[in-house]
């Protein structure tokens, strides 16, 4: 299955039937996490050789949302609009809601316990639209696999192989051999590379570099069926994403329901996403009547309602990061670094984001701008965020069963839960705390449903950038985000007047002006010939652009931090790697201290940051296997 795109090759084409002996880097894994980094690299003149175990047919829904910095990211690789275009149409989708059952003739079926704001949605679209210049977007990985596959083999034409299975790692001082089992063919072959990405979701990358996985496995199994059912009688108009209770299952869902499209993304939705739990199905799993029985149970949809199954898969929630994302010359990224729940829907975001640090780094030292030594800042400042979002994902997940406590839900006693319904659409005193209770609860679930400070507000402790001496703020937290030009954080996006275009509607972000493949350096009109003679003196060994904002641009001036002389100089993956509130005595002197300290990968923390993140883990895991 592929999309057609219109677009050049990046890299000279290989014969598809031709094997090179040696590429640049090789990428274990065709998934979205692997094809990125293939389009990054190919955008930064990088060979690349991608390998993937099965082929590129696509049979399973999987992730399907794209936070505002995973759509920087593709913005930059060509590929945003495209997205957009093949996601939801309207607004109407940013939400989720809680209910009992989609119908029924009962006197609590089809009834609302709940809803948020989701993912930018109603009173966030403001702060999102403040975050980013790219907007959240929602496409089930069953099209957007597809999509990233043909801009992959579209500006690498030939270097995408299926059915390639990597066997065998091997490496010396200045290569790494790997192993590859053609699949098809039969045969068994070996490709030299300077470097390895691992991006093959963990099936087997962690074995063959022997990396151990640090954190709680297996904590609780969940099913997943992508089906066509005709769910139009609903009562809810909109919302994509829906949890149902019921009391004889207690105090969690017992059923996850999210609309597929391909057309629309709400209750005319053609397909769907349906979890639920094993127990729930009364026999064979593997019987399509049983399962389709389990379904229309769980979801509360007449008996008689049609369904069809088109996949499945069975899965476990784990909470686990790599105890090193860089082993050699090979470096793990996505799920083969770290697996969390989908709650929040970190881990393809999070996946995509690690090759975006990754690629720009591999491409310096392969252009010589920089020494190996920069690569060892991506464990640095990507495991912490891989701890820090596997132990938001876990406490996520364990935001669902304190509505369903607050309803008086009990496994262990059905009907207190009925009598929970019963009091919660009573006028009583009683009925009126439940409901201020269960909403509470409902709106706690803003922490992951409309989590910008986690998507956007993350924010590296130690690796290629220089600090100032200043003191952190205070965290935002999860929902809150505070832009901000410390290094280690990502420069702030605000608007600017293309002066060009001679008028105040063409604007163009500040994100959108950060080099690929070089350093950006924003000062102010009245600074910048002081920094451009500073940048020549300097002799850089990687690029350095300047930007001279004008000091009449209000918005910049209010989240840059620094004074009109100073500077901010921003590193290609929008990370800020440097700043001055002023113009230093030695201005050539500062600026060459910190391109230094940037291309040799900073510093290791005396602590490793990680840790507090993989205490709330392991806590958090203890809460969701109870």
């Amino acid at each position: 299955m592929s999309v057609p795109v219109a677009r050049a090759a990046l890299l000279q084409p290989l014969e598809e039937t031709s094997w090179p002996e040696r590429t640049t880097v090789v990428i274990m894994g065709g998934g979205p996490v692997g094809l990125s980094a293939a389009i990054m690299l190919a955008q930064r003149g990088v060979e690349v050789l991608v390998l993937e175990r099965r082929n590129f047919d696509y049979r399973f829904p999987r992730a399907h949302l794209l936070n505002v910095r995973t759509m920087e990211a593709f913005h930059d690789m060509g590929i945003a609009d495209d997205i957009y275009a093949l996601g939801p149409q309207n607004e109407r989708w940013r939400k989720v809601a809680w209910y009992t059952t989609v119908s029924g003739s009962g006197a609590f079926d089809g009834m609302k316990i709940g809803e948020v704001p989701a993912w930018g949605g109603g009173a966030d679209a403001v702060r999102y639209a403040e975050a980013s210049p790219r907007a959240f977007a929602n496409l089930p990985q069953l099209r957007l696999d597809p999509l990233l596959y043909a801009h992959a083999v579209a500006t690498c034409p030939g270097r995408i192989r299926g059915m390639q299975e990597v066997v065998g790692v091997e490496q010396s001082a200045d290569s790494v051999t790997v192993t590859v089992q053609d699949r098809a063919a039969g045969v068994t072959r070996c490709v030299d590379a300077q470097y390895l990405i691992a991006a093959d979701g963990g099936r087997a990358s962690a074995e063959l570099l022997g990396v151990e996985m640090e954190g709680p496995r297996d904590i609780r199994e969940s099913i997943s069926y992508h089906i066509s059912a005709d769910l139009s009688m609903w009562s809810e108009p909109d919302a994509l994403l829906t949890r149902f209770f019921h009391p004889a299952y207690g105090p969690r869902p017992r059923a996850t329901l999210q609309a597929l499209g391909p057309d629309t993304y709400d209750r005319t939705s053609r397909e769907w996403l349906v979890g639920i739990a094993p127990e729930l199905i009364a026999g064979d799993p593997d019987d399509e009547e049983i399962v389709k029985t389990a379904i229309r149970a769980s979801l509360g949809m007449p008996a008689d309602s049609a369904i069809t199954i088109h996949s499945a898969s069975r899965w476990f929630l784990n909470g686990t990061v790599a105890r090193q994302f860089r082993v050699g010359r090979a470096f793990l990224v996505g799920d083969a670094a770290h697996k969390h729940p989908p709650t929040g829907g970190l881990g393809l975001n999070g996946g995509v984001q690690d090759v975006q640090n990754l690629c720009w780094k591999l491409a310096a030292v392969l252009s010589g701008h920089a020494s190996d030594a920069l690569l060892d800042s991506y464990e640095l400042e990507r495991r912490p965020i891989a701890a820090y979002y596997t132990a938001h994902s876990l406490e996520n997940a364990n935001r669902h069963a304190p509505i369903g406590a607050a309803l008086g839900f009990d496994a262990r006693d059905e009907a207190a839960g009925w009598e929970g319904l019963e009091t919660f659409v009573s006028e009583s005193p009683e009925g009126v705390a439940m409901r201020k209770r269960v909403g509470e609860e409902v709106d706690e679930n803003a922490l992951d449903y409309s989590q910008l400070g986690v998507e956007a507000g993350f924010r590296y402790w130690a690796g290629a950038f220089a600090p100032d001496g200043t003191t952190p703020a205070e965290d935002a937290g999860a929902v809150a985000y505070r832009p901000t030009t410390r290094p280690g954080s990502h420069l702030p996006h605000v608007w600017l007047t293309n002066s060009s275009e001679g008028d105040d509607t063409h604007v163009t972000s500040t994100r959108d002006l950060v080099q690929a493949t070089g350093l950006t350096l924003f000062t102010s009109d009245a600074a910048q010939t002081a920094w451009r003679d500073a940048v020549l003196a300097v002799g850089s060994p990687m690029p350095i652009q300047i930007l001279a904002v004008p000091r009449t641009e209000e918005a910049w001036a209010a989240v840059r931090e620094i004074g009109d002389d100073g500077a901010v100089l921003v590193r290609p993956d929008a990370t800020v790697g440097w700043r001055t509130d002023r113009l230093p005595h030695d201005p050539a002197g500062a600026l060459r201290d910190a391109v230094a300290v940037i291309l040799r990968g900073g510093d290791a923390p005396a602590v490793d940051p990680a840790e507090t993140f993989l205490v709330r883990v392991r806590a958090a895991a203890t809460t969701l296997a109870a």
